[in-house]
């Protein structure tokens, strides 16, 4: 599937604090900036070195081709760009890539008929904020051909917002926990006695008075004791019940990961197996990873290679956004991609899609 990108420049991203090129004063002239923007969007168009008259042409600038090298020469000594072979042109270096971020790229906004499609994929999954958020992770994927990971809010500083039940058998129920955040999380528990509609209306009621506005993680072992305590005699018949609750939150404050594509990275152009392994078998590992991803900062950000906390991504580039809640940055849509990739295009998918998920999910904490 591929999506269309406006002709219209929405912004260009820069780090929060100053890159390394501006310290050490390496900022170029504008016929280089110029000359090195081409040089990276060509190699990441088609993976091939560029050359001089080359540059010319994609440029249009009025220089000879003697001008032309010597700027080459000049943007490799500064570390921008590489000479793979002595006969042959220039590609980016990591530290070009970095500059050409933080400086040149220009992020065009996806197309009103491209925001309708995300908006009709993720609308059909909008019943719950997990399924918006796997949905979303599989659309990323699709729109930009690389691994794509989606995270669930963060319940720490979520709240219950109401809890049901739901019998299941004579014996047998759920607790149905509704987190502020739109998370909702079941447990299922027993009770010796036969359970009725009437009494799960008792229970609605009594578990509604003391949980109702609680802190996902407040409701510890500790409390459970002071709820029972607050439940009187009705406590006898509920401690199964108040477990359940309280493993329910339990799951509910955790931070779950979507992931879209994992076997991409074998499958891209100029494929590097060993790297593709080390990503592969990273992304294995949910809890790291979403620590990992509870770390990127709160605005739309791109790290590559060793920029990146961890060293199996070394060889990749990592490329987030944040959707929000009530306004607030919240979970993660990420992309994990090769070095070699068109980094305005992922941010503006990510955007795009940030944007509808934001919406849906805060329609249903509403409703």
């Amino acid at each position: 599937m591929s999506i269309a990108i406006s002709t219209q420049p929405l912004r260009v991203l820069k780090q929060q604090k100053p890159t390394r090129n501006e310290v050490n004063g390496m900022e170029l002239a504008e016929r280089k900036k110029k000359i090195l923007s081409a040089v990276i969007e060509s190699y990441i168009n088609t993976g091939e070195p560029i050359g001089s008259k080359a540059l010319i042409n994609e440029t249009g600038l009025e220089v000879s081709s003697a001008t032309v090298r010597n700027d080459l020469a000049d943007l490799t000594n500064k570390g921008y760009l590489v000479q793979p072979h002595t006969s042959a042109g220039r590609i980016p270096t990591l530290q070009g890539y970095r500059y050409y971020i933080d400086n040149l790229m220009k992020i065009t906004p996806v197309t009103q008929g491209g925001r309708e499609y995300v908006e009709s994929e993720l609308y059909k999954s909008a019943d719950s904020p997990e399924s918006i958020l796997k949905e979303a992770s599989g659309v990323i994927s699709r729109l930009t051909g690389c691994t794509a990971v989606t995270t669930t809010p963060s319940g720490e500083e979520s709240r219950i917002h109401r809890i049901r039940f739901v019998q299941t058998g004579s014996h047998t129920a759920m607790a149905v926990v509704i987190a502020s955040n739109g998370i909702i999380k079941t447990k299922l528990f027993r009770c010796d006695f036969l359970l009725n509609p009437e009494l799960l209306t008792v229970f609605d009621k009594a578990f509604n008075e003391i949980f109702s506005g609680m802190k996902l993680s407040s409701v510890n072992r500790p409390f459970i004791q002071t709820a029972a305590a607050r439940l009187g005699e009705l406590s006898m018949f509920t401690p199964g019940v108040l477990v359940a609750i309280m493993e329910a939150c339990e799951t509910a404050k955790e931070v779950s990961v979507y992931l879209s594509g994992v076997t991409k990275p074998l499958f891209m152009s100029d494929v590097n197996f060993l790297n593709a392994r080390n990503v592969m078998e990273f992304l294995n590992n949910r809890h790291d990873l979403a620590e990992m991803l509870e770390n990127l900062p709160l605005d739309t950000s791109v790290s590559i290679g060793g920029e990146n906390s961890r060293t199996e991504l070394a060889g990749s580039a990592v490329i987030s956004a944040r959707y929000r809640l009530d306004g607030n940055p919240s979970g993660v849509l990420a992309v994990i991609a090769p070095v070699r990739t068109d980094y305005a295009r992922a941010i503006s998918i990510l955007e795009c899609v940030s944007d509808s998920v934001s919406t849906l999910i805060d329609e249903l904490i509403e409703i």
